[in-house]
């Protein structure tokens, strides 16, 4: 084990690759591929086959298509990002969210014509792939990053309560209904004394086979074995006269190639039904690839993974398929088993392809019960109580905003939930950045160093002077809450204040309004009989101080003056040169007639 890990570390720190090679990473692995990997992405393949198969029936019927549709998208979607993708052990085919996604808002959208519906699935494909491809040429990955993780987790555990909401009445044997969350559950609630007994403890049963096997056969293919259980009790006992509904004849043979015969302008709302995927699709294929590459010690190109998820929808669009995404449970199926490389994603596809042509007919009576029961269990794996508790712990605020993004997604639906996160992440992130901390400083006993004296109260404060530290850039859209939290702290101060030091050791950046603010404060200051003085700006921020003339108002900050040295000028006398007329009160302060 410890090799392979050398071999892998031995590629990551190649140079990077340049012109065709950069866009075409086989270029890159092919060339180090050793001969004793073979076996290992082969075994790997065959495993995440054998995972696939089972679950892609699963999300297939989730989305509202034909089980072999997903079969379809495990089958072009591996295969093809194998040929674009950076992650060596990302796994791509249909998931949960997404295909739950897909279901219930295609289902308006078609009017209940299921070639309509197959078709308008396959669009979002192709509109997905255009988003990314797009995406890639402005080099847009990193906007992504903007969504707060907070955010996910709430959506995820709401999506997972919806997935798992669609799939309790087949559990029951009962038909279910509704559209909304709550109207889920109350139609589920009357339709319960008409339980389907026998369906119920099969798929019971199914689930308790299912959760053993992730609990002491992890990585295996346990569902296959649950799949192939399943079939021969409904074939060879009485349990197949009992109603259970099933899978029925499968097409034999490959998808074949076609474009969808709906264009973008004959379906209302498919743009925004892409744009939800697309998102849902790359924040959880770069999440799930980052993982794996830390464990397996290489890195990821986020960019590139644009290109490769835009390549494998737009296969699962034209090969029948519906968006497909990489997901974490998969993936890590693929990584335990050996994968090596992407080629473990050719291995699976050309063992899916076998069974196509060959074994279709051996899941006619695959009831579907048992794919109910293997959606359960997968996205149980979206609610990660173990990661709200500790956002709990860590900040109150931050959960609060997770809960939001979980109660969004069961009142408002996945489409609309998705929609929100985004805003909701945002929201908070402009938020957070047009109020920044301003922290007033003291000294640290027995240096002559400066911190936040609220974090640590036996910081000494110095008589006279208010020194405030700006934790952020200062721009114009927060130049104004720095201004009125300064204004505050002097009139709340417990001491006349003389002297007022604005630290920018802390913000990278000053633009024009923020520099005019600080020239406003100190022309207020001044006539307040205060004076301000500002140390340790960066270069481009002293530039722009410069350019607005705040050196000639304030006095000089180069990048040798400190809070320290201010603080023993003004100790001495010599930051006592202001204008003593005015006086000192800080009634005279902008605002100051709201303060008692």
């Amino acid at each position: 084990m410890a090799d392979e890990h050398v071999d892998i570390v031995d590629v990551a720190n190649t140079a990077p690759a340049r012109g065709w090679r950069a866009i075409f990473p086989p270029a890159q692995w092919l060339a180090h591929y050793q001969l004793r990997w073979l076996s290992s992405d082969a075994i790997a393949g065959v495993t995440l086959a054998a995972y696939g198969i089972p679950v892609s029936l699963a999300y297939a019927t989730l989305a509202g298509l034909p089980p072999q549709y997903g079969i379809y998208c495990y089958l072009v979607g591996g295969l093809f990002y194998a040929l674009f993708g950076s992650s060596r052990q990302l796994a791509i085919g249909p998931t949960s969210a997404i295909s739950m996604l897909v279901g219930v808002t295609v289902v308006d959208m078609a009017g209940g014509d299921p070639g309509r519906f197959a078709s308008i699935a396959a669009l979002t494909a192709i509109l997905i792939a255009l988003m990314c491809l797009l995406a890639w040429i402005l080099r847009l990955s990193s906007l992504v990053n903007f969504i707060s993780e907070t955010i996910l987790l709430g959506f995820k555990a709401g999506a997972a309560l919806t997935i798992a909401l669609t799939q309790l009445p087949k559990l029951f044997g009962v038909k279910g209904g509704g559209e909304e969350f709550f109207e889920r559950i109350g139609i589920l609630a009357g339709q319960l004394p008409d339980t389907h007994v026998a369906v119920l403890a099969f798929g019971v049963g199914a689930l308790a086979l299912l959760l053993l096997g992730e609990r002491f056969l992890p990585g295996r293919p346990v569902a296959l074995f649950v799949v192939v259980l399943s079939i021969v009790l409904l074939s060879v006992t009485p349990l197949g006269e009992m109603g259970f509904k099933v899978v029925g004849a499968l097409p034999r043979g490959l998808p074949e190639f076609q474009f969808p015969a709906l264009r973008v302008r004959d379906v209302d709302g498919v743009i925004p039904l892409a744009f939800a995927c697309m998102l849902l699709s790359y924040v959880g294929s770069v999440s799930a690839a980052r993982a794996l590459a830390q464990k397996n010690r290489y890195e990821i190109d986020p960019r590139q993974e644009l290109l490769g998820l835009g390549v494998a929808n737009l296969a699962a669009g034209v090969f029948q398929g519906y968006p497909v995404a990489g997901g974490l449970s998969q993936s890590s199926v693929n990584d335990k088993a050996g994968a090596r490389t992407p080629l473990a994603l050719v291995f699976a596809s050309i063992a899916i392809g076998l069974c196509l042509v060959f074994l279709t007919g051996l899941l006619t009576n695959l009831p579907n019960v048992v794919l109910a029961a293997i959606v359960l269990v997968a996205v149980k794996g979206l609610v990660d109580i173990r990661e709200l508790r500790h956002v709990w712990r860590v900040s109150r605020y931050e959960f609060l905003v997770s809960i939001v993004a979980f109660a969004a997604v069961l009142l408002l639906g996945i489409l609309k939930g998705v929609i929100f996160a985004v805003l909701a992440s945002m929201l908070l992130l402009i938020r957070r950045a047009a109020h920044p901390h301003v922290a007033v400083l003291g000294r640290i006993p027995g240096t002559k160093r400066y911190s936040d004296i609220e974090r640590h109260p036996d910081n000494e404060a110095i008589p006279g002077v208010l020194i405030f530290r700006i934790e952020a850039s200062l721009l114009y859209f927060n130049a104004e809450h720095v201004r009125a939290t300064v204004l505050e702290r002097i009139r709340s101060s417990t001491q006349p204040v003389k002297l007022v030091i604005c630290d920018l050791s802390t913000s990278p950046t000053v633009d024009i309004a923020g520099a005019r603010m600080l020239a406003t404060l100190h022309a207020a200051l001044v006539a307040a009989g205060m004076r301000l003085r500002i140390v340790t700006a960066h270069a481009g921020a002293r530039d722009i101080l410069r350019a607005e003339g705040l050196e000639e108002q304030i006095g000089d900050f180069g990048r040798r003056v400190s809070v320290d040295d201010v603080i023993e000028a003004f100790l001495r006398g010599i930051e006592t040169k202001v204008t003593t007329s005015v006086g000192t009160d800080p009634g005279t302060l902008p605002g100051a007639g709201t303060v008692a």
